[in-house]
């Protein structure tokens, strides 16, 4: 393994200039000194969205926007008890979950039917931010997190056993929803979704290439079996911690699902909320038609990072079941189904409805 600095297709040197976190703290420059000495000691696998992603305790990750600001989560994000974490891998329903969850939960502060709603006017990424990238966008770090209404809704794509013990210790008051999805049409989403934002001088990864790299579990936050099964054994464990969700279930029973949702993040529909279809309009306002037809997801932007900037109709573009069957092979999806059968063998957990 070639000990180097990875190029992960960004500006590394505007990077390096400008800082990949908006202040030049003691505390960042510690953990610019972290990531030089660590990054040439991992292992290197190929990237889906940069050319290169690393192996960090067990898991695939970008290490441009997933190292510093993990540590950083680990030493500067503090926890409270009302905090409402949405934890998925990408491309598995994160979007259409966040609608949702926004919602839910705030069905009585906003009309479904006036154009304020904020899920008419900004992305669901907006409206519930990620974590991960929190320090690589805010000029305030994350003491911008303070002054969120609670419960604050956030989300992670990292995996349960990075994530630091003051999120996930039982005794945090914090919940999470986990959302999974059929590894075959996760496969085939990434692949569209991450070719969006590969440079030219890399190229687009092609079909056999993602497959090829997802059966051996190197995408990001990858192997996707073990993210998935580490949350799945942790709801066993912790049903009233984190409730897990598949997104064929919630395509098929979409009304039996959020009403789960509201009960377990505390705030069940009353009797008049479902007379009077609460549930169906919370359900319509975060449909994949309703959604993909604002202008603000056919028009505007979702910023990352301020190197990452992503065109939100990227987030829209089937949401469907069973997509994997137009794009892989019957070879390939029996392959990919006996990977997951033999990985999952034991644990209770089938993909599917």
């Amino acid at each position: 393994m070639a000990a180097h600095v990875l190029s992960l297709g960004l500006d590394s040197q505007n990077n390096q200039e400008n800082g990949n976190f908006p202040c030049e703290s003691g505390m960042e420059k510690a953990y610019e000194k972290k990531y030089r000495e660590l990054l040439p000691t991992l292992p290197i696998g190929k990237g889906w969205m940069t050319e290169h992603v690393v192996q960090y305790q067990g898991f695939w990750l970008m290490p441009d926007l997933s190292l510093k600001p993990l540590w950083w989560i680990h030493d500067e994000f503090k926890v409270q008890p009302t905090d409402i974490f949405l934890a998925s891998a990408p491309k598995t329903g994160t979007t259409w979950l966040k609608a949702l969850i926004f919602a839910t939960i705030n069905r009585t502060h906003y009309d479904f039917s006036t154009s304020t709603h904020p899920l008419l006017n900004s992305n669901p990424h907006e409206c519930v931010p990620f974590l991960d990238t929190y320090p690589l966008q805010s000029q305030e770090t994350f003491s911008g997190l303070d002054s969120l209404p609670s419960p604050r809704l956030l989300a992670t794509h990292f995996p349960l056993s990075l994530l630091p013990e003051s999120m996930v210790s039982s005794t945090s008051g914090c919940k999470f929803v986990y959302i999974c999805r059929d590894p075959k049409d996760v496969l085939i989403s990434n692949l569209f979704f991450f070719n969006k934002f590969r440079s030219e001088e890399l190229g687009p990864l092609s079909l056999e290439e993602a497959f090829e790299l997802f059966c051996q579990g190197v995408s990001h936050v990858g192997p996707y079996w073990d993210h998935v099964l580490e949350y799945w054994k942790w709801s066993l464990q912790n049903p009233e911690k984190i409730l897990f969700l598949k997104y064929e279930e919630l395509k098929k029973e979409p009304l039996v699902v959020v009403k789960r949702l509201a009960e377990f993040l505390g705030q069940p529909f009353s009797l008049e909320e479902e007379r009077n279809g609460v549930v169906q309009e919370i359900i319509k306002l975060c449909s994949f038609r309703n959604l993909s037809n604002l202008e603000v997801n056919k028009t505007k932007t979702y910023k990352y990072t301020k190197d990452v900037v992503a065109n939100n109709n990227l987030y829209f573009r089937k949401g469907e079941t069973g997509d994997s069957n137009n794009h892989l092979s019957h070879e390939m999806m029996e392959h990919i189904d006996k990977i997951f059968q033999e990985k999952l063998s034991g644990s209770g957990l089938s993909f599917g409805a």
